[in-house]
Order: C-alpha cells, then structure tokens, then sequence
C-alpha cells in the first residue's frame, strides 16, 4: 500500500526551509472561533483528565478546554515564540518534522496526540503517524483535525489536489500504511455550514501491539 503514496505527491511549491517560513511569530488561532469551540468540544469529550498529551505541530493555540487541568501536555512545534505563548503547555519542543520524523520521547510516553489543522505540511506524513505509534500507549487517541484553511505554498501537492472528503480518505491511508492503528474514524464537526470554517477530525486508537 505505501507504493500508493508516490514521492511526488508530497512536493510543495515553496521548498524552502520551514525554519525560515515559520520565524515569524504567528499568535492566532488559525481557523475561526466557531471550528475552535467545535474542535475545543471535540477534545473536552474525548481526553480523559489526567493523561500526558503530545500537541503535535503545536503553536499559539492547542484548542484544549480550560478545564480539566491535564497532567502534561508538551508542545511540538517550529516557533519558540508561538509555543512559550500558548498558555495549555506545560513543555516546549523545537523540531521539525520534515526533517526528522522521529519524535523525540520514549516509547509509550502519552496517551494522547493531537495534531491540529497542520497535518498538510508534513512530507513524510507515513513516518511520523508511524512515529507517533511509538510514542504512545496501547489504546491512546490520535486525533487529526483539518479544514479548508492552509497556507498553499507549504501544503503538500496530493493535499491541495484534493477536497475535504477525500482528505479523510487520504489520512485513512496514511494512517493503515504507517501502522499500529486501529478504529480509525472521521467526524464532521463543521460548526455551521456555509457560515464557519469547517472542520473535521480523523481519528484512531494506538492498538494494543509493540
């Protein structure tokens, strides 16, 4: 199934570095506050209070609610800035995926991940949803919002040929190609058709393997 995802889906218009497109702090929410109230729900119904969170391609906003108090929830990100200014972090970690795939934790260190309206930038999107088993626990969600918001230049070209249904399709195919996935689900949680961005969440179980 990996020879489905070909080397050129994953080229972007601007190759430049990351570190240099994202040096700019950018402290806003990146879709609008009716999706972040739908997204906000969305983690305030699933995440259990005391787990140990990996907010993925973090920046100024993880979206989670302000109550439950998380035991941990540890930024991962390209910005300094944006994540030393997101008030739900209680760790910071500068790393660029498109470079290095490999999350920098132990095996089995969370149990959850979120990977919020970002997941159109990663290149090597296989590996790191590959990565993300590793690192966390049997059973623990993965949950991949997106919506129609990007930035085209740095989205890579199978995402920008595509549209929000086969979107889902696609991360259900990243997801059974990196393995270590089970109940793999998508929601829409489009707050208000035609009046909000829209938003909808691809998620899945680490299973109970490796």
């Amino acid at each position: 199934m990996r020879s489905e995802l070909k080397p050129e889906y994953f080229i972007r218009e601007d190759a430049g570095e990351d570190e240099v497109f994202y040096a700019t702090p950018r402290l806003v929410k990146h879709i609008d506050e009716p999706a972040c109230v739908a997204l906000t729900d969305y983690y305030a119904r699933n995440l259990p209070a005391d787990c140990a969170i990996l907010d993925l391609m973090s920046s100024y906003a993880s979206h989670l609610p302000v109550e439950p108090q998380y035991y941990q929830v540890v930024g991962l990100g390209l910005n300094k800035v944006e994540l030393e200014e997101n008030p739900q972090l209680t760790e910071c970690v500068i790393h660029n995926l498109n470079i290095n795939p490999s999350i920098p934790f132990p095996d089995r260190s969370f149990d959850a991940c979120l990977l919020a309206v970002s997941v159109q930038y990663l290149t090597q999107p296989v590996q790191v949803l590959s990565d993300v088993a590793r690192v966390l626990k049997p059973g623990a969600l993965l949950a991949i919002s997106f919506s129609n918001r990007m930035f085209p230049s740095k989205a890579v070209a199978i995402w920008r040929r595509l549209g929000d249904a086969d979107h889902s399709r696609l991360l259900e195919l990243y997801l059974q190609t990196a393995g270590g996935w089970t109940e793999i689900e998508f929601e829409d949680l489009s707050p208000a058709p035609g009046q909000s961005d829209p938003l909808y969440v691809v998620s899945a179980l680490r299973d109970g393997v490796g």
